[in-house]
């Protein structure tokens, strides 16, 4: 069998225009008259001559007849000095996109399969730029920091600690949201769907995620789990995103009073706040809507206790474990929402009903693409 053949890439390639003035240098005659005979404009061939312009094909023909050199030459040379220009500006921002590639975590985004493993960093660092669709560094930064397409992303992570790592949660939950198919959105239905997951709140079935995923799926809502990072620990995200509410929890602790909060948190943004903002959760450094924020920690606080079981527990103080009991089932909510809420509010200690605190089944990425 053949060798398959590698193509060559010359380590220099020199303009036509040198070629151009090493030939009239031989034929005696100056770029001026040399234009007048080529029926071409003196600062053209000037252009030519010193790099500035390229040769055309019309040129190439213009040249053939002057100097007898057929076209096809000025037009190889003239294509040979594009690629390796065109490989050097190539060369020069693989440099720069291996540095800016270097700023994210991609270690853990291999490993939980968002990006697949290279070997050397440059193929890595292609890789990250295919994640993000973008075609360079700068495209990245004009989409995340500068918010150049604001219709798509309304938050700047410039002020953020670690904006690139964010900016990796995030746009892995568009992917996902993208395999998402939804109807329209339904504000009617998806408030049907809360008290449907305030149940599965209550019973913690094992395929509790699945099966939030389906109610909010009906109502038009995209739900979606994305593994958290370390340099980016957010608990969970709101947005509109083409055209459909996203939300996106990273299940942070995985306990299931801070799950539920966090659901009925975004959700609260869906139906409160509209379509125009994006919501983070956690991020103490981006500037954010605090008003808003703590309209969807009261949005929570009612779906997950509510404010009769709230006055209730103020009024008692510390109460006994088979009171939590006795007054999560006659409230329908689940005994760590209210174990919970006692902690946050210092009545009890963090070893108080520990008992009743589960672990959220989450699926696992690599097992949902198989």
């Amino acid at each position: 069998m053949p060798k398959e053949s590698i193509p060559y890439h010359p380590p220099v390639a020199f303009h036509p225009g040198e070629t151009l003035a090493e030939k009239l240098s031989e034929l005696y005659m100056g770029p001026k008259e040399f234009a007048l005979r080529a029926g071409k404009p003196e600062k053209t061939i000037f252009a030519v001559i010193n790099g500035e312009s390229s040769v055309t094909p019309e040129m190439a023909v213009q040249f053939e007849h002057v100097l007898k050199i057929p076209a096809h030459f000025w037009l190889a040379l003239q294509r040979t000095y594009d690629e390796f220009i065109a490989r050097e500006r190539h060369a020069r921002s693989i440099v720069e996109t291996v540095r800016w590639a270097r700023r994210f975590p991609t270690t853990e985004m291999v490993r939980h399969g968002w990006i697949p493993s290279r070997t050397s960093r440059e193929e890595q660092a292609v890789e990250l730029l295919e994640f993000f669709r973008v075609s360079s560094p700068s495209a990245w930064e004009d989409y995340y920091f500068h918010q150049q397409l604001k219709v798509a992303f309304r938050i700047s992570l410039r002020t953020a600690k670690e904006p690139y790592a964010i900016s990796a949660w995030l746009r892995q939950g568009e992917i996902q949201a993208e395999q998402e198919r939804v109807p329209s959105y339904n504000e009617a239905l998806f408030k049907q769907a809360l008290h449907v997951a305030r149940d599965l709140m209550v019973r913690n079935p094992r395929d509790l995620f699945q099966q939030l995923q389906h109610i909010c799926r009906e109502a038009g809502v995209k739900l979606v789990y994305t593994p958290g990072l370390k340099k980016a620990p957010i608990s969970g995200c709101t947005r509109w995103y083409r055209d459909s509410p996203l939300i996106q929890i990273s299940g942070r602790h995985r306990r299931n009073d801070t799950f539920w909060f966090t659901f009925f948190h975004e959700a609260g943004h869906i139906i409160l706040h509209g379509k125009k903002e994006i919501f983070l959760e956690d991020v103490e450094d981006l500037k954010q809507d605090a008003t808003k924020e703590d309209e969807a920690n009261v949005f929570a606080a009612k779906w997950t206790l509510a404010e009769d079981a709230q006055r209730e527990l103020v009024a008692r103080g510390r109460i006994s474990v088979h009171a939590v009991e006795e007054l999560a089932k006659r409230y329908n909510t689940h005994p760590a929402m209210i174990v919970g809420r006692l902690q946050r509010d210092g009545t009890v200690g963090t070893s108080y009903g520990r008992r009743f605190f589960v672990s959220v089944e989450l699926p696992d990425l690599a097992e949902a693409k198989e």
